[in-house]
């Protein structure tokens, strides 16, 4: 999906440095203070996480409802997203409706529940084309839905963040929260895939 042009990325390079740059410039922050925040908020953060929330929600009910209900309060009652400053929406995937999540601007989503995005999440071809032609860019991802299902594109912003709760696979009815949370990959928790 992403351009593979190297030169997008070293032009991020280069501003994420002087943004690095101006912020120990102004004495908003020192250098090993913005080290210890970046490390800080990528300790832990793993899609196994995320996996952990939706395996969850497939065996607990009343979780499931309260994920849906205020996402935010939910996973932090499992010691994810202490302190967040976003709000954190749950969209379920059901027979009817597939959800797909998408930060238009640049790369917006729950970095504790998903780790570090994906290169082509980033991509300017994912980010423009998923809004316009969802059913398209899910097939090129290998998930080719019926016509009959409805897609909802979520543009996550700086305040909203969004998870999908994608559907139970059939046939796990007998496997625990452990053994349901190894199923769920982060494409299924951004929507570019199924379990």
């Amino acid at each position: 999906m992403g351009s593979g042009d190297p030169h997008d990325d070293a032009l991020i390079s280069r501003r994420v440095r002087r943004l690095e740059t101006l912020l120990e410039e102004k004495g908003v922050l020192a250098g090993a203070r913005l080290d210890e925040i970046i490390d800080a908020s990528l300790s832990g953060a793993s899609p196994v996480n995320g996996a952990r929330v939706v395996a969850r929600a497939w065996v607990d009910p009343s979780f499931r409802s309260r994920l849906l209900a205020d996402g935010t309060a939910a996973v932090q009652e499992l010691g994810f997203m202490e302190g967040a400053v976003q709000r954190l929406r749950v969209v379920e995937n059901t027979p009817a409706v597939h959800n797909v999540i998408v930060c238009t601007l640049c790369s917006c989503y729950p970095l504790r529940l998903l780790g570090p995005s994906p290169s082509w999440y980033k991509s300017e071809a994912y980010r423009s084309r998923v809004v316009r032609e969802p059913r398209q860019v899910l097939a090129e991802f290998g998930l080719d839905l019926p016509p009959s299902t409805e897609i909802t594109v979520w543009d996550s912003t700086s305040e909203t963040r969004y998870l999908v709760l994608p559907r139970r696979p059939s046939g796990t009815e007998s496997l625990g929260e452990e053994e349901l949370a190894a199923l769920v990959t982060r494409n299924a928790l951004i929507g570019t895939a199924a379990v």
